[in-house]
Parts: C-alpha cells; structure tokens; sequence
C-alpha cells in the first residue's frame, strides 16, 4: 500500500493542466466521490488496530498532498490559459507603452481650422460622392465650359451624373443652398481627381476651402485675411505675392505665393529656382455662382479660397514627396509623434 501511495503521488506530480477542464478531470480522478484518494482511505479498515493511527496520518498527508496540487493546477489555469501570477515580479518597471501621434496631415488640417475659427469662419462639410450640379454647375461650369478640362473626374454614374467631387466647392454649394447670408465658412474635406501618382501629385487629396459672403465684403478683405492666415501658419517673415489667375467661379481671380521656406527664396527644385511658392487660390465670389442660389448680388458679395493641406504640410514640414502621406511607414510617421 505505501508504494502504491508513491506511486499515486508521483502521477499527481506529473499531471499538467492547462485548461480549468483538465483541472477539473484531475479533481473528478483523485478527489471525487469515486476517486483515488477516498479508494485509498477506506483502506483503513485492513490495518490491523494497532497501525491504523501511524497508518491514519499517512492517509491525511497523502489526501492534503492531493488536495494542493489540485489547488496548484487549478490555479494556473484562468480563462482557459496558463496562469503567470506566480512568474510576475511586480518591482520590475512596466512594459511601456506605444504612444501613437496624429498623423500630419491631421495636424495641419487642424491647425489651419484654429486659424479660420479665430476670424469667425465655421467649419461645414459634405458628401465625398456628389452629383453634377452641386459639383459643377453651380460653380458656374456648365456641360461644355472648358474648365471642366481642368479636373480629371471619376465618374461614378454617367445618367443621371455622380462623381467623386473634385473640390470642396461643392460643400460652399450645399452652404448657400441651405443659409442665407451673412455666410461664414471653411470647408475642409478629401478630393479625387484622374491624375498619375508622382512625388507632385496623388488621385487624391486634401483641400480646405473659405467662403465669405455678406454686405460690402470687398478684395482688401480677401487679401487681410490671407495675409493673416500665412503668417499665423508659418511665421510673419513669410512674404506673400497675388497673380492674377482663373477661376470659372471667382471673378476676379488671383493665386497667392508665398516665399520658398526650404530655400528661404533662394532657388530650389521645390520652388522650380522661382523663390515662390503657390499655397492657393482666390478671388470674388462670381456673381452668377451668387445668382444660382438666389442671392441678390447687387446687394450682397463675398470672397472664396482654396488650398491643399498636403502642399501647407510639404513647407511646414519640409516633405518631399506627397505620396508619404499614404504610405502608413512608420518611420516617417514616428517624427511627427512631438508635433501633436
């Protein structure tokens, strides 16, 4: 009998559970009702009187070593996994955790909405997949304008027209559609166009547009504005220049500059060797663009604006290559983890 104890016990040893099912299977052998250790204790009664109590506490200590080693192996089983409480050294520092960080466009676009709201701009959004009219048509592009030409467009449906917008123009659309002026907004927003992915241009991209429009909103507001916006955004050593441009929905039309910052207007691949660089669009707001929506352009007028967030962020940042930004690298993106 002791040897079969011996044995017993080593087989107790060597059991392994690593699920609360095998535990369990370990306490239904050896403990349960029908089990090992009680098979074992009613042995008693074939020990002569004189034995039985040396024998009855080796019978204890053989029942209390199976009772800790179930209480071992159900303890190392939690959910269905192997227990490391006892592995833990708690005065071991923590494992550190990852901090993640914005990524930058999402900063600059963020930036670029604080500046606006500070001059008293809401911010409106709208659909990515729009219709013709709102897209085009109301912006003073009808079927046959040549300025379609401007914007390769993914068509969506032909008849009646849906497309991936263009611009955010069509969110100034739904604005006045809805609201009476005095109208106050910048739309910020991603934009698709047909255009072959170079380290210059991507089939998609960022835009943030403005609209004002109210009484007496002249040129000279357009240009403080911008003014303000440039050096709240890179610094008041930053010069700033208009040309006249074109635009179907603005008249008159201007794209602003600004002074290269990679090269501080010296001459560089990212300025062409020109010291300037383009940053966005502008100009009145069309009075037919006002007519579409039944505002009265004899009385009312306005400014609108638009530019790239990814061609802010190329400057601020000194990017080099606008297809990073859709890369998911983390190595470019880890450096921005201090600029949130």
């Amino acid at each position: 009998m002791m040897q079969q104890i011996d044995n017993y016990k080593q087989e107790m040893t060597a059991f392994e559970a690593t699920t609360a099912e095998a535990a369990e299977a370990f306490r239904i052998k050896y403990l349960g009702t029908k089990g090992i250790v009680k098979a074992v204790m009613g042995e008693i009664k074939n020990v002569p009187n004189d034995q039985k109590k040396a024998f009855g506490q080796i019978l204890n200590e053989f029942k209390q070593f199976a009772e800790a080693r179930y209480e071992v192996l159900k303890e190392s089983t939690v959910n269905g996994q192997p227990s490391t409480v006892n592995s833990i050294d708690i005065s071991l520092p923590g494992t550190p955790v990852a901090i993640g960080t914005r990524h930058p466009l999402s900063i600059v676009r963020n930036q670029i909405v604080s500046i606006f709201k500070r001059l008293g701009f809401a911010v409106a959004e709208g659909p990515e997949i729009e219709d013709d009219w709102h897209n085009f048509g109301a912006m003073n592009l009808p079927e046959d304008h040549p300025a379609r030409d401007m914007q390769d467009t993914f068509y969506i449906n032909q008849h009646p027209a849906w497309l991936l917008r263009t611009h955010t123009s069509s969110v100034q659309a739904r604005v006045m559609e809805a609201q009476r002026p005095p109208i106050r907004v910048i739309c910020p927003g991603r934009v698709y166009r047909n255009e072959t992915i170079s380290a210059r241009a991507h089939c998609f991209f960022h835009q943030i547009e403005g609209l004002y429009i109210d009484e007496n909103v002249s040129f000279a507001d357009l240009k403080q504005t911008l003014y303000f916006f440039v050096q709240e955004m890179f610094g008041k050593e930053v010069k700033v220049r208009f040309r006249p441009s074109y635009f179907p929905f603005t008249e008159p039309s201007a794209e602003m500059d600004i002074s290269c910052l990679i090269c501080g207007g010296s001459g560089c691949t990212v300025c062409k060797h020109t010291g300037w660089v383009e940053i966005l669009g502008s100009g009145m707001v069309h009075p037919k663009v006002l007519q579409n929506f039944d505002i009265d352009p004899e009385k009312y007028t306005g400014f609108a604006f638009g530019m790239g967030v990814e061609r802010v962020c190329q400057l601020k940042y000194r990017i080099n290559d606008l297809r990073l930004y859709s890369q998911n690298d983390v190595r470019f993106l880890r450096q921005f983890t201090g600029a949130v």
